[in-house]
């Protein structure tokens, strides 16, 4: 048994990882079983030099707010705006505030530099703005896609005007109201001016496809990549705003859904830029249907890379990462018969592991799953290894000397 996991063990690195694939994926996907441990941001900043010097990958997404990472992006190609400021900015859930990430966009901006635009790498949030307690307001990302309309086609086939649009949004912090989370009754999603609002993004997506041939001569792809964003996020933060008004006990999976929908819409636009690695929970990235517990009930929900892997086939592919220990969490060494457990035996501090070969090893064993004793930490099924292309295995987590970031999923 030891024997068959250790011949399935080999070292992180883009070569051994792509030995593992059938082809170069589009979207190659890397999952972390908890979110602000400076050892995975420091795997995932080491497996995205490698891919970019060898096999040419050129863009990284993470698990951030999919519309201040353009502040990211923008600093990362340009030089705009100074690293302090930039992290700050173009990170959500605090994230900004870890040294990996502060790390990974200055080593991309330091790349970038004296490059052609067709070699520089990139930088994407493919998040929405959403937090586990609310939403954002939709204001900044329809008036955005409202403004790159209004500048480029005949007024009369808007929607609406500008003032109109202002009106019917109203305070931003009628959208962001924290309690509409836990009461329904809170939440603006369903009111005559949201249903409008609706309309009124769904009209402004159509109008933008409509006017393909003529935008395209009027404007920059770049233009053009962020006004679909906008469009994106503004349906999309238009429906996560009507579920939150919801009442039904199908309220929570939907959410759930509509937020990895989102992501998935993103990530599938990002795919046609060129290989993309991606980086957030495993919850979000695994082809499995995702489960957790809500206000004491569990909730299952198809992930964003479930959804993806079904439009790309072997165009994406997913890595799985499994931890021992978070000491300074209370998860401590994991019992000899779980997942964890058998690979915490291998002498590797960390690893990657051919997941057919491990599968293999594993319906022999059976192992038990793995509990944890910290919400913030999900142990990896092992049911799940066999749907997954890999599994990345580090040992041990160390205290981070950042503030810790949100354990949202």
């Amino acid at each position: 048994m030891t024997a068959g996991i250790t011949e399935a063990a080999s070292v992180v690195d883009a070569a051994a990882l792509m030995g593992l694939l059938p082809t170069r994926p589009r979207l190659l996907a890397l999952g972390e079983p908890t979110h602000g441990e400076e050892v995975l941001l420091e795997l995932r900043n080491d497996l995205f030099r490698h891919l970019v010097e060898q096999e040419g990958y050129r863009t990284i997404a993470v698990e951030s707010d999919c519309l201040a990472g353009l502040v990211v992006d923008e600093h990362v190609t340009s030089g705009t705006g100074t690293l302090d400021d930039v992290v700050a900015r173009g990170f959500s859930h605090g994230w900004g505030a870890l040294p990996g990430n502060r790390e990974l966009v200055r080593w991309m901006r330091t790349y970038n530099e004296g490059r052609p635009e067709s070699e520089r790498v990139r930088f994407a949030g493919f998040d929405g703005p959403l937090e586990i307690t609310g939403a954002a307001s939709p204001r900044q990302a329809l008036t955005a896609l409202h403004a790159h309309l209004a500048a480029r086609v005949d007024a009369d086939l808007l929607p609406c005007t500008a003032e109109t649009l202002d009106r019917l949004l109203g305070a931003d912090d009628r959208w962001t109201e924290p309690a509409a989370m836990r009461d329904p009754s809170r939440s603006v999603g369903r009111t005559p001016e949201a249903g409008r609002l609706r309309l009124i993004a769904d009209d402004l997506v159509a109008l933008l496809d409509e006017q393909a041939p003529g935008l395209v001569a009027s404007s920059s792809r770049e233009e053009r990549d962020r006004a679909r964003a906008y469009g994106r996020t503004a349906t999309g933060l238009l429906r996560y705003h009507s579920w939150m008004a919801d009442s039904s006990p199908g309220r929570l999976a939907r959410l759930l859904g509509v937020r990895d929908s989102m992501m998935a819409a993103t990530l599938l636009a990002l795919a046609e830029r060129g290989p993309t690695l991606v980086h957030a929970h495993n919850a979000h990235l695994q082809r499995d249907e995702s489960s957790m517990r809500m206000g004491g009930l569990p909730v299952q929900w198809w992930s964003a890379g479930a959804i993806v892997s079904a439009r790309l086939g072997a165009e994406y592919a997913f890595l799985a990462t499994a931890l021992g220990t978070i000491g300074h969490q209370g998860v401590d060494a994991p019992p000899p018969d779980t997942l964890e457990g058998l690979l915490y035996a291998l002498p590797q501090e960390r690893c990657l592991l051919d997941a057919r070969r491990l599968a293999t090893v594993l319906a022999d064993v059976r192992p038990a799953p793995r509990v944890s004793p910290w919400f913030g930490y999900a142990p990896l099924d092992p049911a799940h290894v066999a749907r997954t292309d890999g599994i990345v295995f580090v040992k041990d987590a160390r205290p981070s000397q950042a503030p810790p970031a949100s354990s949202d999923v």
